[in-house]
C-alpha cells in the first residue's frame, strides 16, 4: 500500500503545472523554422525519447510490463492518446487565432471539467467519490476551481478587448475558428487523462514490480506513443505539401548552427511537456481516495501558473485596471480552492486512515 498524503500530492501537482505553463515558452527562441518543423522536434521529445527514458530509469523491467501488459487497457490507452493528438494540434493552431492566454484558459478549463467527469461517468462511481470522508470538501475545492477558471477566462477576454481597443488596426484575431479549435483541444485534453486511466492496470503492473511511486509512468508512454504517431502522420503529410521538411537540413537558409540550436529549444519543449505528467503521476498517487480530483487540480495549476508566466512576461501591461483586478480574484480563488482541495483529501485520507 502506497502511503497518501494529499499535501505533498498538490505540491507535486503544482511542480506539474509549472513545467506545463513553460513548455511552449522555447518556441519563442526558434528561428526560421515553421510551426509544423518545431512541433514535430517537441513531439518526438515530449512524447517518446522522454517517456522511455523516464520509464527506463524509474520502473523495473519497464519494456516486459508494456510486452505483458493486457490487451485491452493497452489498446484503449493508445487510441484515447491518439484522439488526444488532434486536440494537441488544435490547441497550438487556436494561440495563432485568439491568443496564448484566452487558448490556454479556455481548452485547460474544459479539460478540467471533463477530465475530471469522464472518468467517474463511464465507471459509474460519480456519487461514491463524493460520499466519502472529506468528499463534500473536496467538491468545495473544486467548484471553487472552476469558479476560478471562469474569473481568469474573463479576465483573458477583457485583456484581448482592452488591446484591441488600444490597437490602430484589427489584431487578426479569428474568434470564431479559434474558440471552435480551443473546444476540440480542451475536449481531447479531458479524453487525454480518460486515456491514462485506461492504462492504470499497466500502472498497477508497474506497482507490483516495485516502481510505487513511479508506477504512472509505465502507462504514460502508452497514452503519449498515441499522440505522436497521429502528428508524426499529419506533419510529415503536410511537411511535403508546405516543402517545410527541408528546414531540417543545412544549407536550406540555416546554418548547422542554428539547426542545433532550434533542435536544442525543440527538446526543451518537450521535455518541460513531459515532464509535467512525471509530476501529475507523482501528484496522482499520494492523493489517496482522491485521485479523481488530480485532473481538476493539475488543470487549475497550469492555468494558474500560466497566468502567472503571462504577468512575469509584461503580457498583462497594458490591460484596463478593472481586467487586472478580475484577473487577481481568479488567480486567488485558484489558490483558495487548492488549499481547500488538498484539505479536505487530508482530513479524509486521515478519517479513513483511523477507521481501518
Amino acid at each position: 500500500m502506497i502511503p497518501s498524503n494529499p499535501i505533498l500530492g498538490t505540491g507535486l501537482h503544482a511542480v506539474g503545472g509549472i513545467s506545463a505553463s513553460t513548455c511552449y515558452l522555447p518556441n519563442t527562441q526558434i528561428r526560421k523554422w515553421s510551426w509544423g518543423t518545431f512541433w514535430l522536434v517537441q513531439a518526438l521529445f515530449a512524447w517518446v525519447i522522454m517517456p522511455v527514458i523516464i520509464g527506463l530509469l524509474t520502473i523495473p523491467g519497464f519494456f516486459s510490463i508494456l510486452h505483458d501488459a493486457p490487451s485491452k487497457p493497452f489498446w484503449m490507452a493508445f487510441l484515447l492518446g491518439a484522439a488526444y493528438g488532434f486536440g494537441g494540434m488544435s490547441f497550438g493552431k487556436a494561440i495563432n487565432h485568439i491568443g496564448y492566454s484566452l487558448t490556454y484558459t479556455l481548452a485547460i478549463g474544459i479539460s478540467a471539467v471533463l477530465g475530471t467527469i469522464f472518468p467517474m461517468l463511464i465507471l459509474g462511481e460519480i456519487g461514491s467519490y463524493f460520499s466519502k470522508p472529506g468528499g463534500g470538501i473536496v467538491l468545495t475545492g473544486m467548484i471553487l476551481s472552476l469558479m476560478g477558471v471562469i474569473l481568469c477566462g474573463w479576465s483573458g477576454f477583457k485583456k484581448e478587448k482592452d488591446l484591441n481597443s488600444m490597437a490602430d488596426h484589427k489584431t487578426g484575431f479569428n474568434m470564431t475558428t479559434g474558440l471552435l479549435l480551443t473546444i476540440i483541444a480542451g475536449v481531447l485534453s479531458g479524453v487525454f487523462n480518460l486515456s491514462l486511466e485506461y492504462g492504470q492496470p499497466i500502472a498497477d503492473m508497474a506497482a507490483k514490480s516495485g516502481a510505487v511511486n513511479f508506477q504512472g509512468n509505465a502507462k504514460m508512454i502508452v497514452s503519449t506513443s498515441g499522440c505522436f504517431v497521429v502528428n508524426l502522420i499529419w506533419f510529415i503529410i503536410a511537411g511535403i505539401r508546405n516543402g517545410t521538411l527541408k528546414e531540417f537540413l543545412p544549407d536550406n537558409g540555416l546554418s548547422r548552427t542554428e539547426i542545433l540550436r532550434n533542435w536544442a529549444w525543440s527538446s526543451l519543449a518537450g521535455t518541460l511537456w513531459c515532464l509535467q505528467f512525471f509530476f501529475y503521476g507523482l501528484g496522482h498517487v499520494k492523493m489517496g481516495n482522491f485521485q479523481f480530483a488530480s485532473w481538476v487540480l493539475h488543470m487549475s495549476m497550469l492555468i494558474f501558473f500560466s497566468y502567472i508566466v503571462g504577468v512575469v512576461m509584461k503580457e498583462w501591461k497594458e490591460v484596463k485596471p478593472k481586467t487586472n483586478f478580475i484577473l487577481i480574484i481568479g488567480l486567488l480563488t485558484l489558490i483558495v480552492s487548492f488549499c481547500i482541495t488538498s484539505y479536505g483529501s487530508y482530513i479524509g485520507e486521515q478519517i479513513i486512515s483511523n477507521s481501518h
